[in-house]
């Protein structure tokens, strides 16, 4: 078990090693939608690539999951586990809209397993970033 401070100092060693050891600029917040965004994330349990709309006004939020939702096919074609959901509940209890894929037995905590989880995040972005792109003005056209 660690403490906050290591904990902290880890996780801070981890994404500083992820953005040597794969130094792009990714898209995250950069959509020109906002809150419409991009995310890495990592924990004990698993990693996660995901796109997450989280516009308040739930019209808007639905009717940009709706966009992605059509382009589903599209989508599983090139990330076949990837979970469609219109309605994510946060830990903070915010309801948004959320398209990942996760990997689980991995952790941020384990550097045996970092090269693993820094793998999983460029093949699964990367993917989401060229459909992004590829499909940029019918997303964006709500």
């Amino acid at each position: 078990m660690f403490s906050k401070e290591q904990s902290a100092a880890l996780k801070k060693e981890f994404w500083t090693a992820f953005g040597k050891s794969f130094p792009r600029k990714w898209i995250l917040y950069n959509t020109k939608i906002k809150d419409f965004s991009f995310k890495f994330y990592a924990d004990n349990k698993k990693a996660e690539v995901s796109l997450n709309i989280e516009m308040q006004d739930e019209v808007f939020r639905n009717a940009y999951f709706e966009k992605i939702q059509s382009l589903e096919n599209l989508f599983l074609e090139e990330i076949p586990e990837l979970i469609f959901e219109e309605n994510f509940t946060l830990e903070n209890g915010k309801i948004i809209s959320k398209i990942w894929i996760e990997k689980s037995g991995v952790s941020i905590f384990n550097k045996n397993s970092w090269r693993e989880i820094f793998e999983f995040f460029v093949e699964n972005m990367e993917k989401m970033e060229i459909l992004f792109f590829e499909y940029e003005d019918y997303i964006k056209d709500i």
